[in-house]
């Protein structure tokens, strides 16, 4: 009887094998409809890399770059006054530092000095060459007297030896005294002795013309040629002075161009030496961007293609643009303190980057200033030409 009871109750009970379940056929459909955005998806990037992908190129390995101005003095000296911070803005030709300029000063004094006595100094060589010609000029006259003077005691010689002549004829008769012709024979040799003293003189003043003329000649090519402001030494003079006054000048330190002050490294009353670096400027109205791109994306980089780039600082809110300066000369690999060995067993190839100089809108600089080192995000139109 009870095995009758449950054969009944096993007719009567519902059959849900062949019913589906409502989770199942949900489940399903879910499945159904993933795939087909799967699908959706995939179709929309391959369409947008055959229409659009192809245009550009773009890496986020961008970072802002400037070529900053090194600071350092021309003098050596101790520092008197910084009038600068760190984080300031300036402006070109600004006062950045001054050096105690009491040595320079006195430098100054001295060349100055030094400049008015070679000046002086040629003024009295133009002088004395003057000197000189006027005493040459001058030992040509007394030439003219001495040689008068030596006719003169030609003359009397010639008169003195027939003087003689005639009385030593006629002390042979007894005409004439031997008083008389020893009085001749003086006369003779007083003559004569006359004559030799005329002619010394006459040698001595031409002696003394020639140096005179020699000394003048000397002195004229000292100045020969030359005024007061074209003379060597006067020159040279000038020379040390401008130099003492440029390194006055150099006291003060300025800014050669405008930017922001970064890296100071100087403090009052610290002595400081030629060429040590004080600090820096960034010139934030010229920046640019050195973007790093893989080798397979330069196929169509060139010089001149325009750029779009978006900051990390601003966001994509701001989009910057830019045009390609040029491509670097080598891999960062390549410029490496130590480069990559290749030749090795062990050789395993690594895509290479090569930096792409990007060059900046500067009125979009002044409405969104950035900051040296930033990073960016580069997007190089290739289609553009």
């Amino acid at each position: 009887m009870a095995r009758l009871k449950v054969i009944a109750m096993a007719e009567q009970a519902p059959d849900f094998s062949e019913t589906p379940s409502p989770n199942k056929a949900r489940r399903k459909r879910l499945f159904i409809l993933f795939g087909i955005v799967l699908v959706a998806i995939a179709a929309l990037v391959l369409a947008w890399q055959l229409l659009f992908a192809w245009r550009s190129v773009s890496t986020d390995n961008a970072y802002v770059g400037a070529d900053v101005a090194q600071i350092t003095p021309l003098v050596a000296g101790p520092v008197a006054e910084v009038l600068v911070e760190d984080t300031q803005q300036v402006k070109k030709g600004d006062i950045l530092v001054r050096l105690d300029d009491a040595d320079a000063r006195l430098a100054l004094a001295s060349a100055e000095a030094e400049l008015a006595q070679a000046q002086r100094r040629f003024r009295q060589t133009s002088a004395t060459g003057e000197s000189l010609a006027a005493r040459s000029q001058a030992r040509e006259a007394d030439i003219q007297a001495a040689q008068a003077q030596v006719r003169v005691s030609e003359a009397s010689l010639e008169k003195a030896q027939v003087d003689y002549d005639r009385r030593s004829a006629l002390s042979e008769t007894g005409a004439v005294s031997g008083e008389e012709l020893t009085s001749a024979a003086a006369a003779l040799r007083t003559a004569r002795a006359n004559l030799s003293l005329a002619r010394a003189q006459l040698a001595q003043i031409r002696a003394t013309r020639e140096s005179a003329q020699s000394e003048a000649a000397a002195n004229l090519a000292l100045t020969r040629g030359t005024t007061e402001a074209t003379s060597p030494d006067v020159l040279a003079a000038q020379a040390a002075r401008d130099r003492a006054r440029l390194d006055l000048d150099r006291a003060v330190i300025r800014a050669p161009i405008a930017g922001v002050i970064a890296q100071r490294d100087v403090q009052v009353g610290q002595q400081v030496a030629a060429g040590r670096q004080l600090m820096s400027i960034v010139p934030t109205d010229r920046l640019y961007v050195d973007a790093n791109f893989k080798e397979g994306q330069l196929t169509r980089v060139r010089a001149g293609l325009p750029v779009e780039l978006v900051s990390d600082l601003y966001g994509g809110d701001v989009v910057f643009h830019g045009k390609v300066a040029g491509l670097g000369g080598g891999t960062g690999a390549a410029f490496a303190l130590i480069p990559a060995q290749n030749a090795t067993g062990n050789w395993i190839k690594v895509v290479q980057r090569l930096p792409v100089r990007i060059l900046l809108d500067p009125q979009e600089l002044k409405a969104h200033p950035l900051r040296v080192g930033l990073s960016m995000e580069a997007t190089v139109d290739v289609s553009a030409r």
